[in-house]
């Protein structure tokens, strides 16, 4: 089993949250977010707290599936997306953390201040605590990835399916290519944070144009 995943993409609220015909409570915090047919475009290369809050009861087994498409944005040389999953509480305008909830992000970053943070492509975990302090879990280094699964589909959407039991804490990420095989990466939150529970998701970008569906 690989460690490293195809963090690319990493979570999503639920696996038809951001269909047009069955969006749920939503709350475009921050950002410039707009909906066109069944994907949500975050359209601010600015942002660097982009966010939309979803309204999804999550507890349990939790499926998330997606895709994500590039869109502008990191050509300043960074740019990340991710999101927080089981929240127990929202902030409806820009913020760092989100409530108690696990954040997957996906960062690339030529320069970064964080010297734990690899330069180039890499992917975190981090545990909000409330919505301004968030912990950094672990940090991973994907850059022998990069051109495989990120720079070689920039133009395409690219799909991503997780699984995360809020009972066991256990979290997989699947091949992007073979979903129903290989898992890409394994690990399992803090046994004190069990049982994971929530009713809320926010999918958030920083500096980066990108397009997300579940269709």
């Amino acid at each position: 089993m690989k460690r490293t995943i195809f963090f690319v993409l990493i979570f999503w609220a639920a696996v038809s949250a951001f269909a047009q015909v069955n969006l749920p409570e939503h709350r475009f915090a921050s950002g410039a977010w707009t909906i066109a047919g069944s994907r949500v475009y975050q359209n601010d290369t600015k942002a660097r707290l982009a966010k939309v809050n979803l309204r999804v009861a999550q507890n349990g087994p939790m499926l998330y599936e997606f895709d994500v498409r590039y869109e502008d944005g990191a050509e300043d040389g960074h740019g990340g997306f991710g999101i927080h999953i089981f929240a127990d509480t929202v902030y409806n305008g820009a913020s760092w953390g989100c409530g108690n909830s696990y954040l997957l992000w996906l960062n690339y970053d030529e320069n970064p201040r964080n010297p734990a943070i690899p330069k180039g492509f890499s992917a975190q975990i981090y545990r909000s605590r409330t919505n301004s302090r968030m912990d950094l879990v672990d940090s991973i280094d994907i850059n022998e990835y990069a051109e495989s699964y990120l720079l070689g589909a920039l133009d395409n959407p690219i799909p991503v399916k997780i699984h995360a039991d809020g009972n066991t804490g256990e979290v997989r990420v699947y091949d992007p290519s073979d979903p129903e095989g290989e898992i890409y990466y394994f690990f399992t939150v803090d046994q004190k944070d069990i049982p994971l529970k929530g009713n809320w998701a926010a999918v958030r970008t920083n500096g980066i144009k990108l397009s997300f569906a579940t269709e």
